[in-house]
């Protein structure tokens, strides 16, 4: 299968090395030039523009939000190759989620919502959760490159509304983790019980999950650098939740209360920590600092 691959971040670029290590022929484009080259070396042909990558059997995008999507893609859709299928694997807004559904059925192109789940080491071993919603004839051209990138695709439904849904509310729980175990060790310090004894009870027991073990070995050790999950992404995942929220007329109170801590962990000064940095403020809100 031919495939088209747009942005290339750390996820991006992931997911590209292992479309080629699984035999997929992969042309790419990224605004910067440096990750492209970085995969042409690896056989991956770099696109001029674009519009040359939507001339591909299928095409798969991971920009980093809504605004990124319009500035790239929506001029140049007219000019994809008819009937092509794009593969939004970005999260993105619910009402930005719609207006593409729409906007790729104007055209007569195929669209598939197919957020992830994953840190970029699980993307480069191909053990992505990937949510899948889409029309069926959409979703099953998708499939081939989807299961290269995935342990598991969870089908969503025809709504690409639902797999952005998923994938908002399931970012929300995992700032909320970050939160949790920050105010957790806090009240462990108290005590005198240092953060790596207190998570290491805890993510090998009641909290034995991916999230709290990665996480909590972060915070354990104050690593917040390189990010893997970068904070302002967070922060623009977590008013993605409120935003979905407001739709429906919801509150979401722990979302207000991750959003003020991740304001506050980015005013600082210096490379923008990883989520797990969020934790430094969470233990300061509680003792005071």
């Amino acid at each position: 299968m031919h495939i088209g691959f747009i942005g290339l971040g750390a996820m991006g670029k992931a997911m590209v090395e292992t479309l080629l290590e699984k035999g997929h022929a992969v042309t790419v484009w990224n605004r910067s030039p440096g990750p492209a080259a970085e995969l042409a070396a690896r056989g991956a042909k770099v696109a001029a523009a674009p519009d040359d990558a939507l001339q591909t059997d299928i095409v798969l995008s991971i920009l980093a939000h809504d605004q990124a999507i319009r500035d790239v893609l929506l001029e140049a859709l007219p000019r994809a190759r008819p009937g092509l299928v794009h593969v939004n694997l970005a999260t993105i807004s619910t009402a930005f989620a719609r207006e593409l559904a729409d906007r790729h059925a104007a055209l007569g192109l195929g669209y598939v919502a197919a957020p992830v789940f994953g840190r970029p080491p699980v993307a480069r071993a191909g053990g992505l959760n990937v949510l899948a919603a889409g029309t069926p004839d959409a979703v099953a051209a998708a499939m081939p490159a989807l299961e290269a990138l995935a342990a598991k695709v969870w089908p969503m439904g025809e709504d690409p509304v639902r797999a952005n849904a998923v994938k908002i509310a399931g970012n929300l729980m995992i700032v909320a983790a970050v939160e949790a175990m920050g105010e957790a060790t806090a009240l462990g310090a108290a005590h005198g019980v240092p953060a790596g004894d207190l998570l290491d009870v805890l993510t090998s027991t009641i909290f034995a999950a991916p999230v709290y073990k990665i996480y909590g070995a972060m915070i354990a050790e104050g690593r917040y650098h390189p990010p893997g999950f970068a904070a302002d992404l967070a922060l623009k995942d977590v008013r993605l939740a409120q935003a979905a929220g407001d739709e429906k007329g919801l509150a979401l109170p722990l979302a207000d209360l991750v959003e003020s801590g991740l304001e506050a962990l980015l005013a600082g000064e210096g490379e923008t920590p990883d989520l797990a940095g969020l934790a430094e403020v969470s233990r300061g809100r509680v003792e005071g600092r």
